[in-house]
């Protein structure tokens, strides 16, 4: 079951619809191997049509794993053990993602949902022009356009990223890193998916080409009406970005909640120690601090609250029981005995 975070109900001025289009109910991953790696562990999570949704955690927390679940693209020795990743389209049609495959699977990713790669040099052929890259996704997907048609349509959605279509002639090697990876989010939407899963694709660029990548991204989504999962460990971005977060850590989500919340009243210590991390442009000078200690060995069987070694709210329960993602009252999800009634007792004699 989703947990509320009791934002179901949106205001329609702001631009973004009230209606599901993504639910990933207690979904889990698996690496293969003599001592398998849990990394991602009964995560539940739902995007509604345009909005931005935050995935945000340390590297090594599952957030990468998640987003190839959603799309299917996870290749061995990962596999995805439990859980069920459902799409709603507009017409009330509900598809299980794990039913897919073959062409029915190459159908529904690009059309419905893509994705745009952490690495836009990783992502792109580099001994492919860019203009041919692009056709390859209309003659798989669009079989009836002809090649005029292809070339316009490819022209144009590299005018849509602010790029001169005669780059179409263009290889990778030859474009900056902000166009490669312009590039990219224009391959994405190419066939005008409903969902773009971004993971970190800011990584590797600088400030001042984050900044215009974001602001095209936010420019598209507005223009265009996607949904977006966003994916870094950059929490200062998100909360800018984002409408709701997603606080992932040792592959569990521990915080779900609107961004703004997340950025006034963190309720788990692992979100407030993240809030620390980064300083703040707009406000006062502040002394930063960074969260000590490692995450988990995801190999290893997780007992009590997997951020209990590094937590400085740590009480007696955290080392023992395992706190559930719920929300408590006037609260939206989190996983922290700190804001369960049943141990008040415990909180209350100094373990905060």
């Amino acid at each position: 079951m989703i947990p509320s975070t009791g934002t179901e109900t949106r205001d329609d001025s702001s631009g973004l619809g009230t209606d599901l289009v993504l639910r990933a109910s207690n979904v889990s991953v698996e690496y293969a191997g003599s001592r398998p790696t849990r990394a991602v562990r009964e995560v539940s999570l739902e995007l509604r049509r345009g909005e931005v949704l935050g995935i945000v955690g340390e590297s090594g927390c599952g957030k990468s794993t998640f987003a190839y679940a959603l799309t299917r693209m996870l290749r061995p020795p990962a596999r995805m053990t439990a859980g069920v990743v459902e799409y709603y389209g507009r017409d009330g049609e509900v598809i299980d993602l794990a039913a897919l495959s073959g062409d029915r699977l190459r159908e529904f990713r690009w059309n419905k949902i893509s994705m745009v790669f952490q690495s836009a040099m990783n992502a792109l052929n580099p001994v492919t022009g860019i203009g041919s890259q692009m056709d390859d996704i209309f003659r798989t997907h669009r079989p009836g356009m002809d090649k005029a048609a292809r070339r316009a349509r490819a022209g144009q959605l590299l005018e849509m990223v602010g790029i001169d279509p005669r780059r179409l002639r263009s290889f990778p090697h030859e474009l900056s890193g902000g166009m490669r990876q312009r590039v990219v989010i224009a391959m994405a939407l190419a066939l005008e998916p409903e969902i773009v899963v971004m993971d970190e694709p800011t990584t590797a660029l600088d400030v001042l080409v984050q900044r215009e990548i974001l602001d095209e991204v936010e420019r598209l989504r507005a223009e265009l009406g996607f949904s977006v999962v966003f994916i870094t460990h950059d929490l200062a971005l998100l909360l800018e970005i984002s409408d709701r977060l997603a606080v992932m850590y040792a592959g569990q989500v521990v915080e779900y909640a609107p961004a703004e919340q997340v950025a006034t009243e963190p309720l788990h210590p692992y979100t407030r120690g993240l809030l620390r991390s980064f300083p703040d442009l707009r406000g006062q000078r502040r002394e930063m601090h960074g969260i000590p200690g490692n995450p988990p060995d995801l190999r290893e069987a997780l007992v009590g609250c997997p951020f209990a070694p590094r937590c400085e709210s740590v009480f007696e329960p955290c080392r023992e029981i395992t706190p559930p993602l719920r929300a408590p009252a006037g609260g939206w999800p989190v996983a922290c005995h700190l804001h369960d009634p049943a141990h008040d007792d415990y909180s209350s004699e100094g373990g905060r």
